[in-house]
């Protein structure tokens, strides 16, 4: 008998379920059998999802751009795409940067939590120092570098190298544009053959979904750290999850309804899949294929548009990660007694952006570039141990807007170039 409980619903059932064994285990000390199995299996969803991911980067870039015949629409393309891109990121960080001296949540923070955090987490936070630092002593271009990889084959097997398979990815779609169109003809048509072959695999994948929601939620409910020190934090999160929630609620329905047809139900409607999956894996790069088929297949945008701008935005576009960043700079500072003035901000909002381009899109990577924007601000590093406790749970719902945004941008664009089917 077929299932008629919508895939939505069934994540999000598998969500509250997983909240709800959670917080039993937490209660009857069954920490150690979750985490040993348990755990396991939201990991396994997981891998299985960054399993496909750069594949399918890889093909849809190929075929998207392959599929143009002309550069000059590659072209006029890239640069909405950027220029969406780079306005949606700005508008994040500002609107952070707003709620953040509306409430100024770091005033909370007395002295003595202060030093209970710095203690508790400093450790961990000494590891994120370590690895930023190491980014930033490669010098300024370094991240440009790291786009050019110099082996092909070595960019298509790390998922943290996504620029580089994107780079290549294009590299070889503009070489099909450009060579003789019956010998490019196989060649196109192997890729298109196997783009539906992948997308046919992220179905078969997103029939584990609940079950890997249920997994990750029961696991990060055992493994959460003390309640005392998350209600001490609640002023901070609630600042990023209001800013969130204006992006999600407000600014993307809003924007897609003023340049579209489409409606903010239908929006919603067709979106919330991947943003469930986003939730539960904190993972752009990891939702991608679900992203990617929601776009396509339920909100109606052309398969050359969204192969082109979503691999993009999984990578680059994070305007979830920017408005935490913005946030948590400013409010380490108001823990810390540090005065920030105007062209300080405005220095963490053009850092934000900058770092937001680098940022990897796998779980826990905004808190390294935070302290790249920490250390450009003047703001000390170590004050990372004080929002630490509640990282995990910010990073599973600014993932919800990254993957929104890049969705959005795609709709936007495909709308402009007429590729928008409603």
């Amino acid at each position: 008998m077929r299932n008629s409980l919508a895939l939505h619903w069934q994540i999000m059932l598998g969500l509250i379920l997983g909240i709800g064994f959670g917080v039993l285990s937490v209660q009857f000390g069954w920490a150690g059998f979750v985490k040993d199995w348990i755990k396991p299996w939201g990991t396994i969803f997981i891998n299985c999802l960054k399993l496909i991911a750069v594949p399918l980067i890889l093909v849809s870039l190929i075929k998207g751009v392959s599929d143009l015949k002309d550069l000059r629409k590659l072209s006029s393309m890239g640069i909405r795409t950027v220029g969406w891109y780079l306005l949606t990121t700005v508008t994040a960080i500002g609107t952070g940067l707003i709620l953040v001296n509306l409430f100024k949540p770091g005033h909370f923070i007395h002295a003595d939590m202060r030093e209970t955090l710095l203690q508790s987490y400093g450790e961990g936070a000494a590891t994120r120092i370590q690895s930023a630092q190491s980014t930033v002593a490669q010098g300024p271009l370094q991240p440009l570098i790291d786009i050019f990889p110099d082996n092909m084959m070595a960019a298509f097997t790390d998922n943290t190298k996504m620029l580089q398979s994107i780079f290549v990815a294009i590299l070889l779609g503009i070489g099909l544009i450009l060579i003789d169109q019956e010998k490019a003809k196989p060649v196109k048509t192997f890729f298109d053959s196997l783009n539906d072959l992948i997308m046919k695999v992220v179905d078969l994948i997103m029939l584990t979904a609940p079950l890997g929601a249920f997994a990750l939620l029961a696991s990060l409910i055992a493994e959460a750290p003390s309640f005392d020190l998350i209600r001490a934090l609640l002023s901070y999160s609630g600042c990023v999850v209001l800013g969130l929630t204006i992006l999600l609620t407000a600014f993307y329905p809003v924007l897609v309804r003023v340049f579209t047809n489409i409606g903010y139900k239908k929006f919603w409607k067709e979106m919330l899949p991947a943003q469930l999956v986003a939730f539960s894996t904190s993972s752009s790069a990891a939702t991608l294929p679900v992203t990617m088929e929601r776009v396509q297949e339920h909100l109606g945008v052309d398969e050359e548009v969204a192969s082109f701008v979503l691999p993009i935005g999984a990578t680059v576009n994070m305007d979830g990660t920017s408005l935490y960043q913005g946030i948590a700079a400013v409010f380490i500072a108001q823990a810390m007694g540090i005065h920030l003035g105007l062209s300080d901000q405005l220095g963490i909002l053009l850092t934000a952006t900058l770092a937001s381009i680098g940022a990897a899109a796998v779980p826990g990577a905004g808190m390294i570039m935070l302290v790249i924007v920490l250390g450009a601000a003047g703001i000390p590093e170590a004050g990372l141990a004080l929002i630490m406790a509640v990282d995990r749970p910010l990073d599973m719902m600014r993932t919800i807007a990254n993957v929104t945004s890049d969705a959005c941008v795609s709709i936007l664009v495909a709308s402009k170039l007429k590729k928008l089917k409603t």
